[in-house]
């Protein structure tokens, strides 16, 4: 057998395989006038190949058995495989966020570089990002905390307490906590825990005891926790809507929900309608905006104050 005759099979059974046709061994090695053995060969021969060009292409292309109908066939899919633009695009986001340690934060920019890019352009999507990493500074807590968000995520998705004890900012005091925790979120460098209190006692030195919105806890400052076994149930009318909460807690801090309105002038009134989701522009003269917003806590009064001249609190 001659390797034109061989490359000819393969070539043929990698056209039919795009096609969309099935691939019968018995019938192929009948055609051919080989051993199925040799067309099983073929078959695999095409499995390396459709493997080794996802590093170039970034589009998988993988080789199934049909077992009802005795046959292999090619599925196809959406190329899954980051693009060089949108894998500089999240090591950018990464870093700017300053969420990790800096040795966290290289080794994770590390892997998404080395699992994401062809390896062909890895050393220069690797140099865009060099400097800014070289420069990176972590936040002062230093702490390492992934894997106790992740066993806070999974309580999360179970439904199940946890009791934590949490360094509480204000007196720097030290608490003990049972919660019922509904979602991690992320928010200006840190991520952060958002959890109903089960204990009716503390809860009635909030400020707003009935409050249907959880409070929050900085999850670097979870000093320990324990997931529970005790599982909590939450209503289907009554879930927590992380999404809508979102937009209306910018700032991290709880509290009732709120409507404030105030007046820019500043350059920039896009920045004030991203910076507050909720945000709605009531009427506008000569450069002026009147704005209003609902947003949960007193949060919103600090970066209020910080937009000096350009705001005007109604």
């Amino acid at each position: 057998m001659s390797e034109e005759t061989k490359v000819n099979r393969v070539l043929s059974l990698y056209t039919k395989l795009l096609n969309g046709q099935l691939i019968y061994k018995a019938e192929e090695a009948n055609h051919y006038h080989v051993a199925r053995r040799t067309i099983q060969r073929d078959i695999e021969d095409i499995r390396k190949f459709l493997d080794y060009s996802v590093a170039d292409t970034g589009i998988v292309n993988t080789i199934l058995y049909d077992r009802e109908k005795d046959g292999y066939y090619l599925e196809q899919t959406d190329q899954m495989r980051f693009s060089n633009s949108e894998i500089l695009a999240i090591c950018k986001i990464l870093l700017d966020s300053r969420a990790f340690t800096k040795k966290e934060m290289s080794e994770m920019l590390a892997k998404l570089i080395d699992c994401c890019v062809p390896e062909a352009n890895q050393r220069r999507v690797r140099d865009l990002v060099r400097n800014e990493e070289y420069h990176y500074i972590e936040l002062c807590h230093k702490s390492v905390f992934v894997d106790k968000m992740w066993d806070i995520g999974q309580a999360v998705h179970e439904n199940r307490y946890i009791e934590i004890h949490y360094l509480r900012q204000k007196d720097k005091k030290v608490v003990q906590r049972k919660l019922k925790p509904v979602a991690i979120m992320f928010s200006e460098y840190y991520f952060y825990l958002t959890a109903f209190i089960e204990d009716e006692m503390v809860r009635q030195d909030f400020e707003v005891m009935e409050d249907a919105f959880p409070t929050i806890y900085r999850i670097d400052r979870i000093c320990s926790y324990e997931v529970l076994d005790e599982r909590f149930h939450i209503p289907y009318n009554e879930r927590f809507e992380e999404g809508e909460f979102r937009k209306r807690i910018q700032f991290m801090y709880g509290g009732k929900l709120r409507r404030v309105t105030f007046k820019y002038s500043g350059l920039n009134v896009e920045a004030v309608l991203d910076r507050l989701p909720t945000a709605q522009i009531l009427d506008e003269e000569e450069g002026i905006y009147t704005i209003s917003a609902e947003v949960f806590g007193k949060g919103i009064d600090m970066w209020l104050r910080g937009q000096g001249e350009a705001v005007e609190v109604i």
